[in-house]
């Protein structure tokens, strides 16, 4: 529940500024002579205009910082807004319109709106407490934009002034318990990435033992029908040097063969030269 100020309604500024200018018409008579009357008629003029406007503009002021509280209250935010900035406007050092204006830009999710004038309000608050709600409503608005390590400073920041605030304890539980799960959402997901990530490098490493396998056994087969390459042609180079060898002796046995077979007519030439014996000899 965000925090804002009604004005004090009870204070009548026409009474405040009769009894003001009453004292200061008795100053004047103290100081300025009686038979000057021209000086003295002079100087109430100029006090009651200075005091007239100068009432007028706090009560104008009041005025629409009490109108907008109405549409605040009515949920007419933006209306609301209109009023509590024309009175911050007017009167700058009005901590109620600038306190107000940052309720109003938090009701329509301006979070960021909402922490700039809580925080121009600073400057115009004169107790603790204003401050602690002030602290307590910009922590509200940094909550609602997940920004919770500057929220939850700014619970503690309002506790310090107002350590009795029980929705300041409250939200600050609870901005500290999202912290946590966010914290510990943040570790399970950072864990899945790395298991993530291990089990890619794993499958990567597999399919590279997988091609360094296949290129070993390209390898192995290129190896291989080289050395069947290199064996077939070793035996047709052989095979030639046998068939080689083979004509050679051929050609050889073929010589001899030959000389054998003139040997054989020689002999059969001698045979033939003697007298074949038929007849016993008696």
């Amino acid at each position: 529940m965000i925090k804002y100020y009604k004005p004090n309604d009870h204070c009548d500024p026409d009474e405040i500024g009769r009894s003001n200018l009453i004292a200061l018409v008795g100053l004047l008579r103290h100081f300025v002579p009686c038979n000057d009357r021209f000086v003295l008629v002079t100087s109430l003029l100029f006090l009651f205009s200075f005091f007239v406007a100068g009432d007028l503009s706090a009560q104008s002021t009041r005025g629409l910082v009490n109108d907008g509280v109405d549409y605040y209250d009515d949920n007419k935010f933006s209306d609301a807004e209109v009023n509590f900035k024309k009175g911050a406007e007017q009167s700058p050092e009005s901590f109620e319109a600038k306190f107000n204006l940052g309720d109003a830009y938090y009701k329509q999710e301006r979070y960021d709106e909402s922490i700039k004038s809580f925080q121009s309000a600073f400057a115009n608050a004169e107790t603790d407490e204003e401050k602690a709600k002030l602290h307590y409503n910009v922590g509200n608005s940094l909550l609602k934009s997940q920004k919770l390590d500057e929220s939850i400073e700014a619970y503690k920041e309002s506790l310090k002034l107002n350590p009795s605030d029980q929705e300041t304890k409250y939200n600050l539980s609870y901005a500290l318990n999202m912290k946590n799960n966010q914290d510990q959402n943040q570790q399970n997901q950072d864990q899945q990435q790395d298991q993530n990530k291990d089990g890619d490098q794993k499958n990567d490493n597999q399919n590279q033992d997988q091609k360094d396998k296949e290129q070993e056994n390209k390898d192995q087969q290129q190896q291989q029908d080289q050395q069947d390459q290199e064996s077939q042609q070793d035996n047709t180079k052989q095979q030639q040097q046998e068939q080689k060898i083979s004509k050679e002796e051929a050609e050889r046995i073929l010589e001899a063969l030959k000389d054998n077979e003139k040997d054989l007519q020689k002999e059969l030439r001698k045979i033939k030269g003697k007298r074949v014996k038929t007849e016993k000899d008696w």
